[in-house]
């Protein structure tokens, strides 16, 4: 079992303008996708997500990077330096337990015939 963690971090809030810079980026919607090297019965690997969102600090822009310029990996730093590894580790801890529940679930649903 090997899990692989993919952020997506494209999608995020501006202010158009703040301290006579052009559309400040102040809060990330963030999904973090788990896909594990182990498949199903289908040949499918095991995967889980969590999202949710991240204000970020704006209070000093004195290394404002202008939107068009920003990547993706610079917005995730920012999202991962704000949450702190603390949390990130537990959000990861999470998708782990969400995958290893799928390959050996503790419980199952069914349905009654007749």
């Amino acid at each position: 079992m090997a899990i692989s963690y993919e952020w997506d971090v494209n999608t995020v809030d501006v202010y158009p303008t703040k301290e006579g810079q052009t559309d400040v980026i102040y809060n990330v919607h963030w999904r973090i996708n788990a896909t594990d090297t182990q498949v199903d019965a289908e040949g499918n690997p095991y995967t889980a997500s969590i999202y949710g969102t991240k204000n970020l600090d704006t209070s000093d822009l004195s290394n404002f990077i202008d939107f068009n310029s920003v990547t993706s990996e610079e917005v995730q730093g920012w999202v991962e330096s704000a949450m702190g590894e603390e949390e990130v580790q537990s959000l990861k801890d999470g998708l782990d337990t969400n995958i290893t529940g799928q390959i050996n679930p503790t419980s199952k649903t069914k349905t009654l015939v007749g």
